[in-house]
């Protein structure tokens, strides 16, 4: 109940704050994820992430999720992302990133995947990403995520 409550109010600090395609922009949002082939089933989960770009093509995102199973545990990582501007409001992005989680027990391990992000109001954008999570633990099956989020440009 306490992760609960805590998601929540990231959820509704993320939503008054912030996203990022130009360089020094920074963005927050909150974020649903999928957990699928965890060996649990398909696993939900809410969350909140950050973005900061360094350059204009290149991303960093940290992240942290909550899921809701038997036994409820967190998910933290740190994805980094590069930019592909298909069209104007539309990006493409490969990602990479490590991760720690106590799916189970905790593990440490990486992410790989890829998103896009769609802008639909001058400051705010929709995106989604699926990506694998190999963990290195030999008892746990490596989940695919699929994500969808919106996040707040400032």
């Amino acid at each position: 109940m306490k992760k609960l409550v805590l998601l929540f109010a990231v959820v509704v600090a993320s939503i008054s704050v912030a996203s990022a395609q130009e360089r020094g922009q920074w963005t927050l949002g909150p974020k649903m994820n999928i957990y699928a082939n965890s060996g649990d089933g398909a696993i939900f989960s809410l969350g909140a992430f950050a973005r900061y770009n360094p350059t204009d093509a290149w991303r960093l995102e940290p992240a942290v999720s909550v899921l809701f199973h038997s036994g409820c545990s967190v998910d933290i990582g740190c994805d980094v992302h590069y930019l592909f501007e298909v069209a104007p409001k539309w990006y493409l992005y490969p990602l990479a990133g490590i991760t720690v989680s106590d799916i189970g027990k905790w593990g440490f391990g990486m992410n790989l995947g890829a998103g896009t992000d769609f802008a639909i109001a001058r400051n705010w954008d929709l995106t989604a990403a699926v990506k694998w999570m190999p963990v290195f633990e030999s008892l746990r099956k490596n989940p695919i995520v699929i994500s969808v989020g919106a996040c707040y440009k400032f």
